[in-house]
């Protein structure tokens, strides 16, 4: 017994050593096969020549793999020669590459061209791109602009069709103009709405910073996606009329290392023309020839460019420092960031400190996600005298900067004889105008958000939504002129204070429950919420403040001199409930429907609530059998949407309540006696009791393509844009004793257009990478009612104010014509082509020329806008372009409307004024402000930016990485426009602050 015991167990044994022999003799075998694999090493980049961190580089069939480092890095040890190397990110195209006997593999990952795999953001969530249905452009931070770039508009200039981007002045931090398929109100705003990581901001402007985005530090932005139609907007109801734009920043990511990235960008601008006026001996040959002797004496012995001793080259720097990482599985990104930027006129400047804190942590097995974003800015501004830019372009070129003496702040002035102050009516000296007013402001904003996403235990396809927001700002500003100079020398100097605050909050709340039904080949994904914004500001008042001890010819300076205005808070309020749903058949038959119903309390209780439905379908053709197996098509989707927009932001900031009666306050100088007290009166304005939305409707119909594996994609899309009841400002009939104009719904407004979108990446391959985007649109914009009651032979309301005379205008808008028309008077031309002066074309035939003779001529509306961009890496290097185009679009020429006449230079005024070199030509004496000879055609393709890259690799040891970047902006333009600009957004250039050329230094470091 015990013996066979025995030899069982030495059985049992025996075995056990044999299973362990072969075990070990397999494993052996594996080791010895796989030790005689190699090591792969190589970075990976983007296709601009960044470095891809966190990037996943996979042996093909296996698990094996490895991240890249901060520098793009990796190294995969053991790897045979057969085996195929699998490169991925997310957003980007995936590479596959047999090793061979190579042990060095570097890889650029480009964008993922194949836009039906994508997920894009939408309004409340994401959704899959293949089950969009709306028009949606989306563009990440690798594809944004480069450069000194101030404003977070600049970064897609010219990249997306439909949006059309007018770049701000050369004003420092100015803002750009946005309007996404051309303009849908005529008095309230036409900007899109922002919604900056799930916060929607304010449109109206923050006082004292001339843009409101330019709060927000551009390096902090991961992408721009742009909601264009009705379709993909509506899900915002009141406030998506004029399109959406939601704006993701950087995130951390979980599982990441701690990743140090260090920017700096150095940059000098200058104005590369200047406008054009008489030189000094032009002008001494004008006042000879037609001036008299008093005249004559006038002229001065100098030789003065007055638009150089205003203008000058700038110096800027751009500083930003990031840190992303994961603290115990909390991911987080912290950023700090400080701008300088001085503008090319001199005292002109604009500086931002920026911070900004992100934190995405996840809970409960990633049921619960917390995205917590906190930004903040503080901007200090100096506005110099734009004033100076024309004093400069009229002053005497004859005349020195300085006098020689200590008055007036020793700058020449033209004095009046027979006071010896200077002359009210002359031109201020342009140098003395910037230094000596002080016009500083400072802004502090601060933007943040909560949102909780829970996706519940038992029943994981839905998930509750809670988002917490605040938009606040405070600013403070002071406009300081002493009392010894030339512009208010005679008032005694000024010192005006200012101050706002805005504090705006959101609470968002909605469900998700997102579902694949398998059994029916189906998919739903239906959301539900509550929105709720309230948005306050207050102004204070000022006391009356002197402007300082000085003393004017022995008398103190006034003590009148104040900013003093009426102390105001005002409050308004929306209300939001929405739904969506959208739901997917055989992953190629997609239909979304939206319904919004929006309260405004700028409107009366029965107006107040507002209804913005919408519906979209989507058809895959590719999926379909007959197209399915066709390699050379990759994508083909054809989209139809309908959609119904609310407007109720109104220009007018002080007009939060325009539904009920009110009363302003008149200016200080306008003021009664009773006995000896003045009073200041109150003037009963005018309403609309029934004042209500303003609503448009969209329709759009587009495909969407791609080719051979995605190289080649793009969209096309045909839209139609009906805004009724527009919130317009229109005269009222005579005989009423309140008010000239009133705010009401009044007229019918009509966009047009095509959109066409072509990205390609005719070379990819190890090593170089060159892709080539192409987008145009045509928009066709007209008005088409204008009157509550048709009124035969109505010519329309006048706009446009110009420079010259009292209250000219030069822009109407009519039925049947775009917005911001031309109203001008057809010059007659002699035999030589020259215009013959106060000769017009008698349009009616009564034998005089009048206000009856003008004719609507040409629009500030460009017809047509392009954008064309590429970037090209070969291994370490890079560069690319952007290019932008406007056609159709006109502009009225007022610098030289204003300044084309010799009575700018010969008057008994007691001074002598400089003219455009256009009155040599012209013989002009007197100014024709309504000449169609002034409207110019303004089409012009400009080079926005120019951009060349290295990469240095590794650096200090092995633990950084090195980028270096040169890069122009406003390289040159084409244009036929004789101004110094042809872009100008509302169509009359009126002393523009000229756009600098711009060239920048960059270095990019990464630990």
């Amino acid at each position: 017994m015990n013996t066979f015991k025995v030899g069982i167990k030495q059985t049992r044994n025996g075995r056990l050593m044999g299973q362990a022999a072969t075990v070990l003799l397999v494993v052996l075998i594996s080791l010895s096969a796989t030790a005689q694999g190699l090591t792969i090493t190589g970075t990976v980049k983007e296709s601009d020549g960044n470095a891809l961190p966190g990037a996943t580089v996979q042996l093909k069939g296996t698990n094996r793999g490895a991240q890249t480092d901060v520098e793009g890095a990796y190294s995969l040890p053991n790897v045979p020669t057969s085996a195929t190397l699998v490169f991925s990110f997310i957003g980007k195209t995936a590479q596959e590459i047999v090793v061979g006997n190579r042990t060095t593999v570097d890889v650029t990952l480009a964008d993922d061209s194949k836009a039906l795999q994508e997920v894009v953001v939408v309004g409340y969530g994401t959704q899959r791109r293949q089950d969009v249905t709306g028009s949606i452009a989306a563009i990440s931070s690798s594809e944004f602009q480069r450069g000194n770039i101030v404003n977070p508009e600049q970064l897609v200039a010219g990249k997306l069709a439909g949006v059309s981007i007018t770049p701000p002045s050369g004003q420092p931090g100015g803002g750009s103009q946005i309007r996404i398929r051309g303009g849908s109100s005529l008095n309230a705003s036409n900007d899109p709405l922002i919604v900056i990581d799930g916060v929607p901001v304010d449109n109206n402007g923050v006082t004292g910073a001339s843009n409101a985005l330019s709060l927000i530090n551009p390096q902090d932005i991961e992408t721009f996606t742009v909601l264009k139609d009705a379709s993909s907007a509506a899900i915002y109801g009141s406030r998506a009329a004029n399109g959406v734009i939601l704006i993701t920043t950087k995130k951390g990511r979980a599982g990441d290392k701690t990743h140090v990235s260090f920017s700096t960008l150095g940059s000098v601008s200058y104005n590369p023309k200047q406008l054009p006026v008489l030189s000094a001996d032009q002008f001494r040959e004008v006042v000879n020839r037609l001036g008299n002797a008093n005249q004559r004496a006038l002229l001065g012995s100098a030789n003065t460019n007055w638009q150089d001793q205003i203008f000058g080259p700038a110096l800027s720097s751009d500083n930003n420092l990031a840190v992303t990482g994961a603290y115990r599985h909390i991911p987080y990104r912290a950023s700090v960031g400080y701008i300088s930027q001085n503008g090319t006129l001199k005292t002109s400047n604009f500086q931002r400190v920026s911070g900004s804190l992100g934190l995405t942590p996840r809970f409960l097995n990633d049921h619960l996600r917390v995205d917590i974003n906190l930004k903040g800015s503080i901007i200090n501004n100096r506005f110099a005298d734009q004033a100076a830019i024309g004093a400069a372009v009229s002053f005497d070129p004859t005349q020195p900067v300085y006098s020689g003496n200590d008055k007036y702040g020793g700058y020449f002035e033209w004095l009046d004889p027979t006071t010896g102050r200077p002359n009210q009516l002359a031109p201020r000296n342009p140098l003395g105008l910037l230094y000596q007013r002080q016009d500083r402001t400072e802004v502090q904003r601060s933007i943040g958000n909560v949102q909780l996403d829970y996706r519940f235990h038992f029943l994981p396809e839905l998930r509750a939504n809670l988002n917490l927001g605040y938009d606040i700002s405070k600013s403070t500003g002071t406009n300081f002129v002493p009392a010894t100079a030339g512009l208010l020398f005679n008032q005694g100097g000024q010192n005006n204070q200012s101050a706002g605050s805005r504090n705006n909050k959101t609470l968002e709340f909605y469900f998700n429950y997102t579902k694949d039904l398998r059994s029916v080949r189906s998919r739903v994904d239906v959301t539900a919420g509550y929105s709720y914004q309230d948005f306050i500001r207050e102004n204070p008042s000022f006391p009356s403040l002197r402007s300082g001890s000085i003393q004017i010819d022995g008398r103190p300076a006034s003590d009148t001199i104040s900013a003093a205005g009426v102390a105001f808070r005002t409050q308004y309020t929306l209300l939001g409930i929405f739904g969506r749903l959208n739901y997917t058949f055989r992953d190629r038959y997609v239909l979304t429907a939206t319904l919004r119903r929006d309260a405004t309390s700028r409107f009366a209780p029965d107006q107040r609530w507002g209804t913005f439905p919408s519906l979209g379908v989507s058809w895959s053709l590719k999926d379909e059998p007959f197209l399915k197996d066709t390699k050379a098509l990759s994508a083909l989707k054809l989209r139809l949407g309908y959609g119904v927009t609310g407007q109720q932001d109104l220009s007018n900031l002080s007009n939060d309540y325009p539904y009920l009666p009110r009363y302003t306050i008149s200016d200080p100088t306008a003021q009664y006696q009773f006995g000896n007290t003045f009073y200041r009166t109150l003037r009963a304005e005018g309403y609309d009791a029934n004042i209500k939305w303003e609503e448009t409707q969209a329709i759009n119909a587009a495909v969407d393509y791609a080719f051979f594996n995605g190289r080649i994609s793009g969209s096309i899309d045909v839209y139609r844009k009906t805004t009724k009841d527009l919130l317009a400002t229109i005269p009222v009939a005579a005989g009423s004793n309140l008010t000239n104009y009133i705010l009401t719904n009044v007229g019918n407004l009509r966009n047009t257009g095509v959109e066409f979108t072509i990205n390609t990446t005719p070379i990819q391959r190890e090593g170089l990478n060159l892709d080539v985007n192409f987008n145009a649109t045509f928009n066709k914009n007209e008005i088409t009612n204008l009157l509550k009651v048709p009124t035969p032979n109505d010519p329309g309301i006048l706009v446009g104010a110009i420079s010259g005379g009292t209250g000219n205008t030069i822009q109407i808008q009519t039925v049947g014509y775009p917005t911001n028309t031309f109203y001008v008077l057809r010059q007659v031309y002699n035999e030589s082509g020259v215009p013959l002066e106060g000769v017009y074309e008698d349009r009616n035939g009564d034998g005089q020329i009048t206000v009856d003779d003008r004719v609507r001529y040409q629009t500030a509306n460009p017809r047509l806008f392009l954008g064309m961009t590429s970037q090209l890496t070969y291994r370490n290097f890079s560069a690319g372009f952007t290019l932008r185009g406007n056609f159709g679009n006109y502009l009225y020429n007022n610098v030289r409307s204003n300044n084309a006449a010799y009575r700018n230079v010969i008057n008994s005024l007691g001074y002598l004024g400089n003219a455009s070199p256009n009155v040599l030509t012209t013989g002009f004496v007197i100014n024709q402000y309504f000449s169609d000879y002034f409207v110019e055609n303004a089409s012009f393709v400009r080079m926005d930016n120019l951009n060349l890259g290295y990469n240095f690799g590794k650096v200090f040891g092995n633990t950084g990485a090195l980028r270096a970047s040169l890069n122009a902006q406003n390289v040159f333009v084409i244009t036929k426009y004789t101004g110094v600009d042809p872009e100008v957004a509302n169509g009359i250039d009126n002393n523009l602050y000229p756009r600098p050329r711009i060239f920048s230094l960059g270095l990019n470091l990464d630990f």
